[in-house]
């Protein structure tokens, strides 16, 4: 995993190894005075955090640590005082952390919306910030260029990539009167749009604004432990004055205000959470908060409000109804488009030799055609092929079962 942190995880990165450093020297007597610079640098915050909610009237979890830290120090017990600090403040670096992994996905959000857009006005055209786009705006749009804005075309067809915004693996073809997007990029074809709404007010805008405005929050296992504290605390007073009166011994006293402490579940939590926001990043899963990962747990369904199936995005050839020379056919004609079952097909055809491909056309959401070898050869939608007046055979045309057969292989 590649790991990057911005200069204040640095410097928690730094505060917690120079005190786990100093903990671990100080299991010699003679430097167990170092145990103290753990608690000074890992302490210090949460007692700020407790006096801070002291005077507002909220007892949260903070107070139960500085509690438990508070009564190590005072029977003597540096050490056990200055690990209690460094394991709430590693629990809290790993908390921040997964914030931060949620963090960098909405910068490369932020980085899919481009800076410039092509106005045209009066036949002429000029380059633009984004951000100077105004509702009614003609913009056009070139081949493998991302939309500035959200709009209708008015001129043109073309292939719209739409991933960033609903997962849609394939192109969606796009003709006049049709709605575009910003974020998503044009694959193919160039066109003249009308800007229906700014930047700022953008669809991809929006999304930013849903995530960002997504206040993280503290792990639920943390939330319980908070919304109870006022009792945990009375009950751990109480109990250590009773083991007290009982044993007359104070470390014990101070050793149930300890174990009372949750520092155990502060730590846990955020890692288990960090290492499930990380896989779900690999997939390109966007996670708002911790609480959303620990909400599943109680999930027995889930509906996916998509067309069609889930998939990984990547197409697979999974059946051929054709001979070796109709392959042959297909997948040289194929390999002059770059539509992605056109990159399916070359995959299942593997490296073997293509043929010499001429007059090659593509017919913008419909296929491709052109000669191969001599042979004239199309591929695409059965619109293609009505456009050019040819029927299938009743043993070409798949049934709807048949279909759905296709579709439930697995890739």
């Amino acid at each position: 995993m590649n790991l990057k942190f911005d200069k204040g995880k640095k410097i928690d990165i730094m505060l917690i190894v120079v005190s786990v450093t100093s903990l671990l020297l100080s299991l010699m007597d003679s430097l167990s005075y170092l145990s103290w610079i753990a608690v000074a640098l890992c302490a210090v915050p949460i007692f700020k955090e407790c006096i801070i909610g002291l005077t507002k009237a909220d007892i949260t979890a903070d107070l139960l640590v500085t509690i438990a830290i508070i009564a190590s120090i005072a029977i003597g017990e540096v050490f056990a005082a200055g690990e209690i600090a460094v394991i709430m403040a590693i629990g809290g670096f790993l908390e921040e952390y997964t914030v931060s992994k949620t963090q960098g996905k909405i910068e490369e959000l932020i980085r899919l919306t481009p800076t410039t857009a092509t106005r045209v006005r009066n036949g002429k055209k000029e380059k633009i910030n984004a951000n100077e786009i105004n509702v009614g705006d003609t913009l056009k749009v070139l081949p493998g260029e991302t939309l500035a804005c959200d709009g209708i075309i008015t001129e043109g067809e073309t292939s719209i990539d739409e991933a960033t915004l609903t997962g849609e693996s394939m192109p969606v073809d796009k003709t006049k009167g049709d709605e575009v997007s910003s974020g998503t990029m044009n694959l193919y074809g160039s066109f003249m749009m009308t800007a229906t709404k700014e930047s700022q007010d953008s669809s991809l805008q929006k999304l930013i604004e849903l995530v960002e405005s997504s206040k993280p929050e503290n792990a639920k296992i943390v939330r319980t432990a908070d919304r109870w504290a006022t009792w945990i605390v009375l009950i751990a007073f109480s109990a250590a004055v009773l083991t007290y009166l009982f044993t007359g011994e104070i470390i014990r006293a101070v050793t149930v205000l300890v174990v009372f402490c949750p520092c155990a579940l502060v730590l846990a939590t955020p890692t288990a959470i960090m290492a499930c926001i990380g896989n779900l990043t690999k997939y390109g899963i966007l996670v708002k908060d911790g609480q959303s990962i620990e909400e599943l747990a109680h999930v027995n369904e889930i509906i996916f409000d998509k067309t069609g199936t889930l998939t990984y995005g990547t197409p697979k050839v999974v059946s051929v109804n054709g001979d070796d020379e109709m392959m042959y056919l297909l997948a040289s004609l194929e390999s002059k488009s770059e539509h992605p079952l056109a990159k399916a097909i070359m995959n299942h055809y593997g490296e073997k030799e293509l043929g010499e491909v001429e007059n090659f056309k593509m017919i913008m959401g419909k296929g491709v055609k052109g000669t191969v070898d001599g042979h004239e050869i199309m591929a695409g939608k059965p619109e293609l092929l009505k456009d050019e007046n040819i029927n299938l055979s009743k043993n070409l045309n798949l049934s709807n079962g048949e279909k759905r057969n296709l579709r439930r292989q697995e890739p």
